[in-house]
């Protein structure tokens, strides 16, 4: 190889790297240009995005406005005082007025004590519609380890739904 090739070849080849550093250095640029537009478009929605919520803000402070004086001027309304609240049920109920006499009756509300209560309702076949006696419940028979468990079931044969529907 000729020294004026070896040259040209080490020419290109420093071109090319001045070239790749340059290409490197315009990629970081543009980089960093993007981060910010990217930057600046944030912040340019978060500012809309308050304003819009200022603007609301005020419009709706605005009607606020509107609808007080609306109220003190055409219809006298003002907010209401201590001495407009009542106390209790009592306070309330003496705003009522009497019943007429075609109206209906008030609705009444039973309440029932512990020694009141009626006695266990008893068991109907769902196929006769008839009581279930009483000697055909039994308690299952206890098993094994499980007798507390099983002495609280009861055990109703089938033949007790059934009742008179073979016959």
């Amino acid at each position: 190889m000729t020294p004026q090739t070896r040259f040209r070849r080490m020419g290109w080849l420093a071109a090319l790297g001045l070239c790749t550093l340059f290409y490197i250095g315009l990629h970081i640029k543009v980089h960093a240009v993007q981060s910010e537009v990217i930057g600046a478009e944030r912040r340019i929605v978060a500012l809309e995005e308050r304003r819009i919520l200022l603007e609301t803000e005020f419009e709706t402070r605005a009607s606020q406005e509107r609808l007080a004086m609306l109220n003190r001027v055409e219809f006298g309304y003002v907010a209401p005082g201590v001495g407009q609240f009542v106390e209790d049920e009592r306070e309330l109920s003496s705003f009522g007025t009497p019943r007429s006499a075609n109206g209906p009756a008030p609705i009444r509300v039973a309440a029932a004590s512990a020694g009141d209560a009626p006695p266990f309702p008893r068991l109907v076949s769902p196929l006769t519609g008839h009581p279930i006696d009483e000697e055909l419940l039994e308690p299952e028979p206890a098993r094994d380890n499980m007798s507390a468990r099983a002495s609280s079931t009861m055990r109703i044969p089938l033949a007790a739904l059934a009742g008179n529907a073979g016959e």
